[in-house]
């Protein structure tokens, strides 16, 4: 009820600065920049299956994704993006049964010039942390962990190409649980078209060097922004393929779901 609400105020705020603006396709760009200087509110709903030994379980979790950028200067912009979880999973493990609730935080922040290099890269870099905020032991690590994020993107001619890395190692938590030390690249290229229409394609390969695993999901995902009330909103969907997982983990297809909304200043 607490992230409904944050949220709720977060989204209600800066309504009516929405209004100014019409769903362009450089608008559709900057959603495709983890640094871009725009404020939005990205819900990512995300189902997996073939979870567990038996390969019965599956998993829905909605990522609510705020992303708000802060002038330090003319030259720097300091850009925050957290990530929020509300899962409901089921029979992941065998007896383990049906959780559902809040999962752990992972808190970025990217120092990043306000405008590009002469070869026109677009850069980033900054803190991550990772919070313990999962409300079941099933849904959390029970660790506090912290590290160094990184982006580097290109824009040009509709496309986009990047991509965003970090390094989280724990620090502090429950000693029964296991340590936090995972790499995360999100290699990403998307081309948006003169109607505002974007095609992407993206990984978010994940290796735990505590267990010598990878992660390794496919996302394939079409979106289009447009104006609903005076709102910008942009929905996409599309489907994801797990090339690699740990034993245990997702398999075959699943599907991704967003609602995004924008707030240009």
């Amino acid at each position: 009820m607490r992230l409904i609400l944050f949220v709720g105020v977060f989204v209600a705020a800066p309504a009516v600065a929405a209004e100014e603006y019409e769903p362009t396709p450089d608008l559709a760009m900057q959603l495709a920049n983890p640094v871009a200087a725009l404020i939005s509110v990205p819900l990512q709903l995300n189902y997996d299956q073939d979870i567990g030994p038996a390969d019965d379980g599956e998993r829905w979790t909605l990522n609510v994704q705020p992303v708000v950028p802060f002038r330090l200067n003319d030259e720097w912009n300091l850009i925050s993006r957290t990530i929020m979880v509300i899962a409901h999973q089921s029979d992941i493990v065998p007896g383990a049964g049906t959780q559902s609730g809040i999962g752990d935080t992972v808190q970025s922040l990217f120092f990043s010039p306000r405008a590009p290099t002469a070869s026109g890269w677009i850069l980033g870099a900054g803190p991550v942390f990772l919070l313990p905020t999962g409300s079941d032991d099933w849904l959390t690590g029970d660790q506090w962990g912290a590290g160094p994020s990184v982006v580097a993107l290109r824009q040009s001619g509709g496309w986009t190409q990047g991509v965003l890395a970090n390094h989280i190692w724990s620090f502090a938590g429950d000693d029964e649980r296991a340590d936090v030390s995972t790499t995360l690249v999100q290699p990403f290229v998307s081309f948006t078209t003169s109607v505002s229409c974007t095609y992407s394609l993206s990984s978010e390969v994940l290796y735990d060097w505590e267990g010598e695993e990878w992660t390794v999901p496919v996302n394939v995902i079409a979106s289009k922004l447009t104006k609903i009330g005076g709102q910008l909103v942009s929905f996409g969907g599309g489907v994801r393929y797990w090339a690699d997982s740990p034993p245990g983990g997702a398999d075959g297809f699943g599907f991704r779901v967003l609602v995004t909304l924008l707030f240009p200043k």
